[in-house]
């Protein structure tokens, strides 16, 4: 297998148990349906659809939609949670890289926290593109690298063997520069806003905690570390120190800012 092909294999594994983070994203997913502009009757992609908190929300307004995921795990919980709501939504497993889409098919592309994990940023740029109709809406929310998660995630990368030669960072995606950068000529009126995910926790080290349980990267490093527990124990000081930055404790929350970013195709 060659290393692209293994990175992504292994990114599906990392993400299989991400489920739980939906209930400190789902919040974020309606502002992002709405920062979108979601219409009745139109065709959405969910691009990294994940549990599906994004496609719920833009199904509620009305719009025709396909949540489209790497890890199998994910798109399970996405139906279990369309059919609580009641919702008609088609999924799919799929590669961002490689949409099983005709060209034109959908009016407005949207990914949360999703296609920033393309291992190649103008692969995924291209595809999303490609799908989307002339005229339509590409929108996404992404965290920034100066900011919490892309901290950790520089963090996280610290402990980790390095990615295959032509991976890039996922919160390069964060960056309003590359963004204008990757998006280029095949968009028009770019428009960038801001949002908070305030998830609730009780500490710093709880924070952690839950990271080392559910979140891939972050289980990963602790796997890797198990017969270290020196640089182990660095790491979890160096995620506690840093998360008790942005831990509000008069709140119990974790301040986690992000950034929209919407344009249409030219």
């Amino acid at each position: 297998m060659d290393p692209i092909a293994q990175f992504k294999e292994n990114q599906k594994k990392a993400w299989s148990t991400f489920a739980p983070t939906e209930f400190y994203t789902c919040r974020p997913a309606a502002r992002l349906a709405v920062f979108a502009r979601i219409g009745s009757g139109q065709r959405v992609l969910d691009v990294g659809c994940g549990t599906g908190v994004v496609s719920l929300a833009a199904a509620r307004m009305g719009a025709r939609v396909t949540g489209l995921d790497l890890t199998p795990e994910l798109l399970v919980r996405a139906r279990e949670n369309a059919a609580i709501a009641g919702s008609d939504i088609e999924w799919q497993e799929g590669d961002a890289e490689a949409l099983p889409f005709a060209d034109g098919s959908f009016d407005v592309v949207v990914s949360q926290f999703g296609h920033m994990f393309a291992p190649r940023p103008d692969v995924a740029t291209r595809e999303m593109l490609r799908v989307l109709r002339p005229g339509g809406t590409i929108a996404f929310a992404t965290w920034p690298p100066e900011l919490w998660t892309g901290l950790v995630f520089k963090l996280v990368g610290r402990y980790m063997p390095p990615p295959p030669e032509g991976v890039s960072p996922p919160v390069q995606w964060g960056d309003v520069n590359l963004v204008r950068e990757r998006l280029g000529a095949g968009v028009a009126d770019i428009t960038f806003d801001r949002g908070v995910m305030a998830s609730p926790y009780l500490s710093s080290r709880h924070v952690r905690i839950f990271m080392e349980q559910n979140v891939g990267p972050v289980m990963k490093v602790v796997q890797i570390l198990a017969d270290e527990p020196d640089k182990l124990a660095q790491f979890r000081l160096e995620l506690d120190d840093l998360s008790t930055v942005y831990f509000e404790p008069t709140e119990n929350i974790l301040r986690q800012d992000y950034l929209l970013t919407r344009a249409t195709k030219a």
